[in-house]
């Protein structure tokens, strides 16, 4: 007869797909409490991504079948998909893979952006209809979408593109006319119009992302009158979602889950 192990955590598994701060804000507070063993997956698109305050492991499960491998090989007894919401991939992944594994999910999302008084926005569907929306005439443009998705810009040479990300741009963007920085935020507004003002920056293209740390740039376009070109978000699965660590966290107390099998 093989006895439990009296040292084996049996607190309820929980497992955060993250990469967000809200996805570290809900860790740090489960942390907190002590009541669930919380285990955070990062996609890996971050080289240096900041500590979080449980185990985590990054890169990809190998889509839907290899996630809920995992789930169900791990005893994970609930999942919080508090990706980027331009992570549509990771979520459809995420929803199918709960299905199969039979694991609650819920999504954790920021609101998104909405447009406010004296807001000068275009509106755009994907990125390739952002670039083209900057029209044909060159301008100066701050690009605020992430090293991932700027190759989109190529399509566009003529414009002088200011690119702010969080890694390098490797390689350099085939246009003649690019600069990079690179930097986290949050950024603040008057540091946002400064950097406007500086670089004579005539529209933003921007993915409505939503969330505080990166909105300065758009109140900063709003008081200098500067257009904003603003991506759309993709379409996600339609899945049990809050908007809140708080109400995260309510979710999961009405799981009612058990303590794991020993």
């Amino acid at each position: 007869m093989t006895l439990p192990d009296p040292n084996r955590d049996t607190r309820p598994r929980l497992l955060i797909l993250g990469g967000t701060a809200e996805a570290r804000a809900l860790a740090q507070a489960l942390a907190a409490r002590g009541d669930y063993e919380v285990s955070l997956s990062l996609a890996g698109r971050t080289r240096n991504p900041l500590d979080l305050p449980a185990p985590t492991r990054s890169g990809g499960f190998g889509g839907t079948e290899g996630l809920a491998a995992h789930l169900k090989a791990e005893r994970i007894d609930a999942l919080i998909d508090a990706t980027h919401p331009f992570a549509a991939v990771i979520s459809r992944n995420a929803a199918e893979a709960a299905r199969i594994a039979g694991v609650p999910l819920l999504a954790l999302a920021r609101p998104a952006w909405t447009r406010r008084p004296g807001d000068v926005w275009t509106e755009a569907a994907d990125i390739p209809e952002a670039v083209a929306r900057l029209g044909a005439a060159p301008r100066q443009v701050l690009v605020a979408l992430g090293r991932n998705e700027v190759r989109a810009l190529e399509a566009a040479p003529q414009h002088h593109y200011l690119v702010r990300s969080i890694d390098p741009v490797a390689p350099p963007l085939a246009v003649p006319h690019a600069r990079y920085i690179e930097a986290r935020g949050p950024f603040a507004e008057a540091d946002e119009r400064a950097l406007l003002e500086e670089h004579r920056i005539d529209a933003v293209l921007s993915k409505n992302s939503g969330g505080a740390a990166t909105y300065g740039k758009l109140e900063a376009a709003r008081a200098l009158g500067i257009e904003v070109i603003m991506v759309a978000r993709p379409a996600r699965p339609e899945v049990e979602t809050v908007e809140s660590v708080e109400a995260a966290v309510a979710w999961l107390q009405g799981l009612g889950l058990p303590k794991s099998p020993a």
